[in-house]
């Protein structure tokens, strides 16, 4: 054997040990990260998303005022009139005895506004704008100053300013094209806090958390949480939704207090299988815990089709008679046969789905299919019509 075979060998050895290496080195990386996503834990949520602390809440706002500066929108209604005089008459316009003020550029409107707790004077707040009258649109529209009062009557903030509708619409000859809602609009950063609301931060030594769904799994879950990370005794749930918490006295150490409790991670069971059915628009929504069982099925239905037609009946040219419009209608009432499908047990969600879809049915059919199947036992969920 020459040298240079030897080493054309030797080469050939060097570049094989390297790639072996190599391939060891990617499968203990691929092992390290497999053991990694195994150790991970479960999927946990923050109690802030669980939970809220008692008396910490938002306090609506509602207010009557006068949007001005419409383009020929505006409303002809007696309150809006009123008001209109009323508020010349607060700056010295006195309007004569039995004018009539047709006013088309005004529109009456409510003005509503949501205040968090802690808001402090001087803070602004967005306020939304609803005409209450006939008015045909906000566009282009001036919130005059309206004070807004809470559910006591008071006073607590007050809005003015420009009214922002997203939307946009026009007509003529009886043609007429809208996009979105022009009766409604918002007003950002439109009102100003006068008053604050005296917000409690707990009660003696104790803050109280209410969780948002009535669940004694999660509360158990939620005082096991706690107290495994301040130490026994620190929290005790009083129900499925309240659980009282033992926080310190201080104010500054209450608030840390309260940041670390809905920083705190809780790991929750699986949710309960439910269908949620709108009635009014045919949705259905299920989460993946729904299963179905094994059942079979027959849905008929009738369809009624009403028809208009019309017909021009025009009189000779030598008559005195007028053309007139002769419209006739056709009901058909058509039966559809019933079949009977037989749906097999499905354990997924995508299975369910696909059982469901196999129907080839409508949702106002559905909804009531699906009542049908949960009141036979077939459906595992639990049925929600809103």
């Amino acid at each position: 054997m020459t040298a240079f075979s030897r080493h054309c060998e030797e080469r050939s050895d060097a570049a094989i040990h390297v790639r072996l290496l190599q391939a060891a080195r990617l499968l203990a990386m691929g092992l390290a990260c497999c053991i990694g996503l195994c150790a991970l834990p479960a999927q946990a949520e923050r109690l802030r998303e669980l939970a809220s602390i008692q008396g910490i809440r938002q306090n609506q706002l509602l207010g009557y005022g006068l949007v001005v500066g419409l383009d020929g929108t505006g409303d002809q209604t007696p309150f809006t009139t009123q008001s209109t005089i009323n508020m010349l008459q607060r700056f010295g316009v006195t309007l004569p005895t039995g004018s009539n003020l047709q006013s088309k550029n005004v529109a009456g409107v409510v003005v509503t506004a949501s205040m968090a707790a802690f808001t402090q004077p001087g803070q602004t707040l967005d306020v939304t704008v609803s005409s209450l009258g006939n008015s045909k649109s906000l566009r282009g529209g001036t919130l005059l100053m309206t004070p807004l009062k809470g559910a006591d009557g008071q006073i607590y903030a007050v809005a003015q300013g420009n009214v922002l509708v997203a939307a946009a619409g026009g007509a003529a000859n009886g043609a007429k094209a809208q996009l979105n809602h022009l009766s409604a609009g918002r007003i950002a950063a439109g009102a100003t806090v006068e008053r604050a609301v005296v917000t409690p931060l707990g009660q003696g030594d104790y803050v109280v958390l209410e969780l948002r769904e009535n669940d004694f799994i999660a509360a158990t879950r939620v005082v096991e949480a706690l107290n495994q990370r301040f130490g026994a005794g620190t929290a005790a749930a009083q129900n499925g939704r309240v659980i009282q918490v033992r926080a310190p006295l201080l104010h500054d150490e209450r608030v840390s207090f309260i940041g670390e409790l809905e920083a705190l991670q809780v790991k929750l069971a699986p949710a309960p299988a439910k269908v949620v059915l709108n009635a009014r628009t045919g949705s259905i929504v299920m989460n993946q815990a729904v299963t179905l069982e094994e059942c079979a099925l027959t849905h008929g239905g009738l369809t009624i089709v009403i028809s208009t037609s019309s017909t021009l009946s025009q009189q000779s040219p030598d008559s005195l008679g007028q053309t007139v419009e002769i419209k006739t209608s056709q009901t058909d009432i058509q039966k559809a046969p019933g079949q009977v499908l037989l749906l097999p047990r499905a354990a997924l969600l995508a299975d369910v789905v696909k059982a469901l879809n196999s129907m080839g049915v409508t949702p106002p059919d559905l909804l009531a299919i699906l009542q049908a199947m949960k009141a036979s036992g077939a459906l595992r969920a639990e049925l929600e019509i809103i």
